[in-house]
């Protein structure tokens, strides 16, 4: 499945049950949503097969490696998520290519509110520093987004006011966790330029 980082609606949880093998979550939509049994969303920017739907509800069963990985292990009822459906190969890609799959989460470290927009810095690991770049692009929690600036240790990115009322970033305290997607062209790049070192 792909997706494009451009957030289409928004859900509260509203049930979940978690264990060592994974766990199931429920959410419900204040306007309905059309989804079907089996289809493809990106929550919070992680891909999720639908395994129950109604117009306003859908549940999803979570598999251990997505919750050890991701914000889906810290998610509380009543916390909103953002919802994308998979890219149609009619549709426009209006953000980048994002295929679901969460490199790690991440932390945010500072937010500095500029005129109706804001600057948020989030943490940047060391093993994810090669695939984070000036004007490239990233996704937090299912948003495509455009990297403003880099350090050795964060990255930031700006938020227009669309963006901070029509998804859960607005929502964001300092010290919150989101997923983090690198950008998967810029992962093949890495890959191929360190096999080609390792290869001469």
């Amino acid at each position: 499945m792909m997706f494009t980082g451009i957030v289409t609606a928004q859900a509260r949880v509203v049930k979940l049950s978690r264990s060592k093998d994974g766990g199931t979550f429920l959410f419900e939509f204040d306007e309905p949503f059309h989804t079907m049994l089996g289809a493809s969303l990106a929550i919070n920017g992680v891909c999720l097969t639908v395994a129950d739907a109604t117009d306003k509800r859908i549940r999803v069963v979570v598999m251990p490696e997505t919750v050890k990985r991701t914000t889906l292990s810290h998610l509380e009822v009543g916390q909103r998520v953002n919802v994308e459906p998979a890219l149609l190969a009619a549709n426009r890609l209006d953000g980048h290519f994002v295929l679901g799959h969460v490199d790690t989460a991440v932390q945010l470290l500072k937010r500095q509110p500029v005129a109706d927009s804001a600057v948020l810095t989030f943490e940047l690991p060391a093993q994810y520093q090669d695939y984070v770049v000036e004007k490239g692009s990233v996704t937090i929690d299912g948003v495509s987004l455009t990297v403003t600036a880099v350090t050795s240790r964060s990255f930031s990115v700006s938020l227009v006011d669309y963006t901070l009322t029509h998804t859960n970033l607005g929502d964001l305290t300092i010290g919150a966790s989101v997923n983090l997607e690198t950008d998967i062209l810029g992962k093949y790049v890495v890959h191929l330029q360190k096999a080609g070192v390792s290869n001469d």
